[in-house]
């Protein structure tokens, strides 16, 4: 980005003893304008300093470590009192910017150098995204990106233009002002949802298809400057022959990767040489930015396309492993260099105008990205969240303004106007993804239902009495295997979902699923929640599964809650909002992991179960029961919770099989309590000690855990 910004400039040869001179915008353009000094160069209007620098490059490239060391030094001390504000990084690293900047307290020579290795960090940045986000990803936002993407840039150029027609602008500046607009920061908004885990959620999703439709509008926007400026013979005929160069290198690029990179990357990697895989990866990273940019697509868009081509092939992870230090260490200059461009004092000149562009950026793309997400028949708490996250400026709305300045569409107070706001929206948004879902939940429960924008109007929900059934929230992986576990059960369940496009493919299949967000009441209620057995909640939303908790647990205080979490500390909250099981991901992952080392040590399957069975007991108690319970008897749990209750099915030629109660002693034994046993559609209550097991009877034990283990070995064969 930082190189489209720059222009070729001739050197300053000023006195070498004043490695850089300060001086205002005006008064450095009235000396390019007739009384030039010898030298000295018109600042890039990004900076609006005119920096003048020694000839001798050794004092340059000094120059440059120096910066480096002074950017980095203040960042570890800003970003470490951000953290203990519980301010984000990113909020640190941009006030690193306004400080060490131009307009802070001037302490970099090379800012010019700074900017160039900001650019590598947006490029590693991006190269990164796409290597986790795939092929197959990508594809499924086609609808996203085609129409959402469409209604967001669309609209938000629409609206600016009136804005700015409404206040006396030409109609050239006027579009302009809707290309800036309509952009939102890539880097941030993906870095901020990477952080949150969100990438993969519902509004991560519609995030992500919006951001990719706008980084490709950069390239005819930035085409179309010399279009609204009248300049050249035949702008719209440049605008075509651009336009075709970047599809033809686009899809060369697209035919070359799918073809020779793989080939070359598996040589690679027979060498078992890690620096010439490093080499490899950072020349397939740059070289497909670069071969983009010759297309006149952006840098970053080329490296995203890079990154997403490469997790297609068996070396993305390792990839991914290698480049994210370097992601890490760049990307954080690229927050450095956004942050030098506030300029404090013209913010506090035109403190009023700034103000109204920023109130009205916020609020008028929160309402167009709003809309755009419900048009396309998502929920009012997702719209709100989605909205949120692109409420700012984007990185390359600086290229498009830089662009209009040198093409004389705006003048140097409108730009640095639009500047000084476009870097308080970006401050801003780590404060609005904080209270985005707070602000999205008061909106779910406030908004009217006629205005939701989808409905099944053929739902047989609202005829049809369920009772005893699950409701299952959320239709992702978890959902769909809890879902086909209960049809081979022959257990009744709803599946709630809030994709329209998934509840419409599954309902040709079927699946009993209807569209829905259940943290509302109404929704719930429509589930009959005050019937239902057992709600799971596998969604991947943590703000909303805390909502859907507490409404179902408020609803049904009997309904038995099981809740999928990502993480474990999120367990205590979801238990104290009502939950009765919480699932957290990497807890399971840590137990399959440990059970899978231990089985290639010939570890036995029972020592192996007694283990996990003590794991379970003694760092989660809400983590007891593996496998789901035709007969729940909660009540009785709730009273012993030291005690499980656990269902054994007894195969073909197990020790138990033909067997009476009173000849398996497994009180005496074991000391455990047969409660009840399950034979076909038939259930013995408390069956007596003359009872006689059979072959695929379910018998229903009561017992600790580690006697359940032990227990266990009778019913096998």
């Amino acid at each position: 980005m930082a190189g489209l910004w720059r222009r070729t400039r001739p050197a300053c040869r000023l006195d070498p003893s004043t490695p850089l001179c300060y001086k205002g915008s005006a008064g450095c353009t009235r000396a390019l304008q007739g009384r030039r000094r010898a030298g000295c160069r018109r600042p890039a209007p990004h900076t609006l300093a005119c920096r003048c620098r020694p000839e001798g490059g050794h004092s340059v490239h000094l120059a440059a470590l120096r910066d480096l060391v002074i950017i980095f030094t203040l960042s570890i001390g800003i970003v470490l009192l951000s953290h203990r504000l519980r301010l984000p990084a990113i909020v640190g690293l941009l006030l690193t910017g306004a400080v060490v900047g131009p307009y802070g307290l001037r302490l970099l020579h090379d800012i010019e150098a700074v900017e160039s290795l900001a650019e590598v960090g947006v490029i590693l940045l991006l190269f990164t995204i796409g290597i986790e986000f795939s092929l197959k990803a990508l594809l499924s936002l086609k609808r996203i990106v085609g129409i959402a993407g469409t209604l967001q840039v669309g609209l938000s150029i629409l609206a600016a233009w009136f804005i700015a027609r409404f206040v006396g602008r030409d109609g050239g500046e006027a579009a302009l002002w809707g290309f800036l607009v309509a952009l939102s920061s890539t880097a941030i908004v993906l870095k901020l949802l990477g952080e949150q885990g969100d990438i993969d959620s519902p509004h991560g999703r519609i995030a992500v298809g919006v951001l990719i439709f706008q980084d490709l509008s950069v390239v005819p926007m930035m085409l179309l400057i010399p279009v609204l400026t009248g300049a050249g013979a035949s702008p719209w005929m440049s605008f075509s022959l651009v336009m075709a160069k970047a599809i033809v290198v686009v899809v060369l690029v697209l035919v070359g990767a799918r073809t020779v990179i793989p080939l070359l990357l598996h040589q690679v990697v027979r060498t078992r040489s890690h620096e010439l895989f490093i080499l490899s990866i950072v020349v397939l990273c740059f070289g497909t930015a670069w071969l983009t940019s010759l297309a006149g697509l952006s840098l970053a868009l080329g490296a995203f396309v890079a990154g997403i081509l490469l997790s297609e092939s068996d070396y993305g992870q390792q990839a991914l492993a290698d480049v994210l230090p370097l992601r890490d260490l760049f990307s954080s200059l690229f927050f450095v260099s956004v942050g030098m461009l506030f300029n404090l004092q013209f913010a506090m000149q035109h403190l009023v105008t700034i103000a109204l562009i920023v109130g009205g950026i916020l609020i008028g793309k929160t309402a167009i990205g709003a809309g755009a997400t419900l048009t396309m028949g998502y929920p009012p708490r997702t719209a709100v969240l989605t909205a949120l996250a692109l409420a700012q400026i984007g990185e390359f709305s600086f290229v498009l303004a830089r662009g209009g300045f040198a093409a004389g569409l705006i003048d140097d107070t409108i730009y640095q106007e639009f500047v000084a706001a476009a870097v308080v929206t970006m401050l801003a948004t780590p404060f609005f993804l904080r209270a985005a879902p707070v602000l999205a939940d008061w909106t779910a429960q406030h908004w009217p239902l006629w205005l939701q924008g989808h409905r099944d109007e053929d739902s047989p929900l609202q005829g049809t009495p369920l009772s005893g059934h699950v409701i299952v929230v959320g239709y992702g992986l978890n959902g769909r295997n809890v879902a086909r576990t209960l049809t081979a059960a022959h257990i009744p369940y709803v599946v709630l979902e809030m994709n329209p496009e998934t509840v419409r493919d599954e309902r040709r299949r079927g699946t009993p699923i209807y569209y829905g967000d259940a943290s509302q009441e109404a929704v719930l209620r429509h589930a009959h929640i005050h019937t239902a057995r057992v709600m799971v909640v596998a969604i991947s939303d943590a703000a909303a599964t805390r909502r859907v908790v507490e409404l179902g647990r408020r609803l049904n205080p009997a309904v038995y809650i099981i809740a999928r979490t990502r993480y474990s500390q999120e367990i205590a909250p979801l238990v104290a909002l009502g939950a009765d099981e919480v699932i957290p991901e990497e807890f399971e992952t840590s137990i399959e992991i440990f059970a899978r080392v231990l089985r290639q040590y010939l570890v036995p399957r029972e020592d192996i179960e007694r283990q996990i069975a003590a794991i379970r007991s003694d760092s989660y108690e809400m983590l007891r029961q593996l496998q789901p319970q035709p007969l729940m008897l909660f009540e009785v749990q709730r009273q012993l919770p030291e005690m499980e209750i656990e269902t054994f099915r007894i195969q073909d030629e197990a020790p138990a099989a033909g067997k009476s109660l009173a000849e398996l002693r497994l009180r005496e034994k074991f000391g455990v309590t047969v409660l009840a046993i399950q034979r076909h559609d038939e259930t013995l209550a408390n069956p007596w000690g003359g009872t006689q097991l059979e072959a695929g009877d379910l018998v229903i034990i009561l017992g600790k855990p580690t006697q359940l283990t032990e227990t266990a070995v009778l019913f096998r064969r």
